[in-house]
């Protein structure tokens, strides 16, 4: 299966220290090697990068790995695929337009026998069970908010509730963001951990780096990072509550 990594910040932030464990996980400490992308939210904008390349091997991952691109909202995502061939319309994270914001979406798990009925207002370019899910979702939300987007909590049960009615076709793991908050769903395995003053010593699990925040911060920073599995090993994650939606 895939990978997902979300980051949400009060302030502008880069995501490299995190990025490089991850993008070790891309075909040197693990199998995903399927193709990786990776989203920042810029205002209203979003810079996407996507390659179907292993992360690994990618230079334009390692273009990511050292530009340190600030932001508040960011989407990572390593493929291991389960449906659509390796491709460039296959990678993670998708991204399209609803109620004038760009919204980026990723998930890990597979979704057997959904076909859900669209409309075609959002239309899969790929083959993958995400994208089609992705565009589902949107639809979803479309019909139920014809008048625009909801406040943040409504918006939130309204995730919850399409999550619930997805997750029994199968694996649903995934994050969404509009550049405002980021939402995440576990439905089998997903954990997040607030880094804020005092701030650790952290060492990544799949590299040999180590990074004292405490130099590249301020006291009033703090960042919500979400990852399959931990990043680092001397770090305390927690582990998302089952068939829930999550808003940082």
């Amino acid at each position: 299966m895939c990978q997902l990594l979300g980051m949400n910040c009060n302030v502008p932030t880069d995501i490299c220290f995190s990025f490089t464990g991850f993008q070790a996980r891309g075909g040197t400490t693990d199998v995903h090697r399927d193709g990786w992308g990776i989203a920042f939210f810029e205002g209203k904008g979003a810079r996407v990068f996507l390659d179907p390349q292993p992360s690994c091997d990618s230079p334009v991952a390692e273009l990511v790995r050292r530009y340190p691109i600030r932001s508040l909202n960011a989407i990572a995502h390593i493929r291991k695929a389960t449906q659509g061939p390796t491709g460039l319309e296959n990678t993670h994270p998708f991204m399209r337009e609803l109620w004038g914001r760009y919204w980026i979406f990723a998930h890990n798990g597979n979704l057997l026998d959904y076909a859900p009925e669209l409309g075609g207002s959002f239309v899969p370019v790929g083959q993958t069970d995400s994208e089609l899910a992705f565009c589902h979702l949107l639809q979803t939300l479309r019909k139920r908010f014809p008048q625009g987007m909801p406040e943040k909590t409504v918006l939130n049960a309204a995730l919850d509730e399409f999550a619930a009615r997805t997750r029994p076709f199968g694996m649903f793991n995934f994050l969404l963001s509009n550049g405002d908050c980021l939402f995440a769903h576990r439905s089998t395995e997903l954990f997040y951990l607030i880094r804020q003053a005092p701030f650790p010593v952290a060492h990544l699990k799949d590299e040999d780096v180590t990074v004292d925040f405490n130099e590249v911060t301020t006291p009033d920073d703090r960042v919500a990072l979400i990852a399959t599995q931990p990043l680092t090993d001397n770090e305390q994650w927690v582990e998302f509550p089952i068939d829930r939606v999550l808003m940082f």
